[in-house]
């Protein structure tokens, strides 16, 4: 997979300069700028904000060189990105960053300028040729450019509208993604997931045979630690019988958001060649509406044996993940990691562009949160809180998998996830958004990979 618009400039011979400058910068730029473009910054009305971007002329009048602003140096944790910002107020063309910045703003600012450059264009028209970058020196430009496509693959799998994006079509792009690589894949449906996967079948037995649910197993990699990951793959999410309104429908598309971020993450891991062994799983059903649709009440039984009793269908979600938490305990593995848009309580909680994580590892916790930071792909640690565990054991059954009450719901969903893993020590939870509801640089309002970066980060220092 090569998008030209998520690759850096190969020839630097033409490359304009792109100062990078906070507001403390601007009287030394303008005290070695030319004439010109002393006069052209002076009659304007730069004062190099978070994002701003000043293109100066020469004499010719033609673009001789731009300056993109940082904003203030006390309010720069309020912007992600802001060097991105540029790539669509600057001309067409080559551009090279001329300002010596620190690696960790350096890496930034080239990450920004490859994720500014996605548009979901499948069904619009081309987009307009965009202003292009060479790689800062310095900087792993192969390394950056197989993330951008990570976080592209996401983007693309998250905004294709359900029509196009049912079980089957989920399980084909992962199909595809491992004859890139040449990994291994299989897709357990029929009658192998109904006998062996009950709670997948039961979520996906209402959608009409084109549309039926199914496990998709992907591997790759022959040494290193053995790191299995698990993402939520509901296609669309009607709520089942307990509907969800119009106007909480509307976004349901995203709900394979968890499934989409796996597959960006192991396309990163695959393109940079980590030394892991790696497996993936994604329980890819449509919750849908039908005379064979489960029902509040029903009492299922899991692949791993325990009993859930079902109070309200709009809760699948952890259903489908537990029984593929089951299958990825079955196998040895060092690290499980489950990652969904599973609750409307985290949300409440951190709003859209933080995604909270659960683990019982304080170490892996700690590097997470620094690999968020690091790669800007913002955190925040969530507690496996035990005494809540009573809430979610509703006494009819082993497990309910939406307790009564309201109250901390996106912890009692990630409790509910871990009694359906053999070692829990070694067991991360994501509860992910998915989605940018509004536009910001190097983020287009639409889906969104959240902690796929940072994950990349933290394992690569495993590998």
């Amino acid at each position: 997979m090569s998008n030209p618009a998520l690759t850096f400039e190969k020839d630097a011979s033409d490359a304009l300069p792109l100062h990078v400058l906070g507001p403390e910068g601007l009287a030394d730029w303008t005290e070695g700028a030319g004439p010109v473009a002393r006069a052209w910054f002076e009659a304007s009305s730069f004062k190099a904000g978070a994002g701003q971007t000043l293109v100066v002329p020469g004499a010719d009048g033609r673009p001789e060189q731009a300056i993109v602003g940082l904003g203030p140096e006390d309010r720069r944790a309020q912007h992600r990105f802001s060097v991105a910002a540029a790539r669509d107020a600057l001309p067409a063309g080559a551009w090279r960053i001329a300002t010596p910045l620190e690696p960790g703003a350096r890496d930034e600012a080239a990450l920004g300028w490859l994720l500014a450059g996605y548009r979901f264009d499948r069904y619009a028209a081309a987009p307009a040729p965009q202003a292009t970058l060479v790689a800062p020196d310095g900087c792993d430009a192969a390394r950056i450019e197989a993330i951008a496509a990570g976080e592209a693959l996401t983007r693309d799998l998250i905004n294709t509208p359900a029509w196009e994006m049912g079980p089957a079509d989920l399980a084909a792009a992962a199909t595809d993604l491992a004859a890139e690589f040449g990994a291994d894949s299989r897709v357990i449906e029929g009658p192998a997931l109904a006998e062996g996967f009950p709670l997948i079948q039961a979520v996906g037995q209402a959608a009409p045979e084109d549309r039926a649910p199914r496990l998709i197993d992907l591997n790759w990699g022959e040494t290193g630690p053995r790191v299995t990951l698990v993402g939520k793959g509901v296609c669309f999410d009607t709520g089942g019988l307990n509907l969800k309104p119009g106007a909480s429908m509307g976004l349901m598309k995203k709900d394979m958001g968890g499934a989409a971020a796996v597959l960006g993450l192991a396309r990163m891991i695959m393109a940079t060649g980590l030394n892991l062994r790696l497996r993936v799983l994604i329980p890819a059903v449509e919750n849908a509406v039908s005379g064979s649709a489960f029902r509040p009440g029903d009492i299922l039984t899991s692949r791993k044996g325990l009993t859930v009793e079902v109070n309200n269908t709009d809760a699948e979600g952890r259903l489908v993940l537990a029984d593929a938490l089951a299958l990825a305990s079955e196998s040895e593995t060092d690290m499980i990691v489950s990652m969904a848009t599973l609750t409307g309580a985290a949300r409440v909680a951190v709003g859209p562009d933080l995604a909270p994580f659960y683990t019982g590892e304080d170490r892996f916790a700690e590097t997470l949160a620094a690999a968020g930071d690091k790669v800007r792909d913002p955190l925040w640690r969530m507690p496996f809180w035990a005494p809540y565990e009573t809430m979610i054991e509703p006494g009819i059954a082993d497990l309910d998998n939406a307790p009564k009450g309201g109250f901390a719901g996106s912890i009692t969903a990630a409790l509910f996830l871990r009694r359906f893993v053999a070692r829990p020590e070694t067991y991360t939870h994501f509860d992910i958004y998915g989605w940018n509801p509004n536009a910001a640089p190097a983020r287009p309002k639409g889906g969104a990979g959240q902690g796929a970066r940072a994950l990349f980060d933290a394992l690569s220092g495993l590998s």
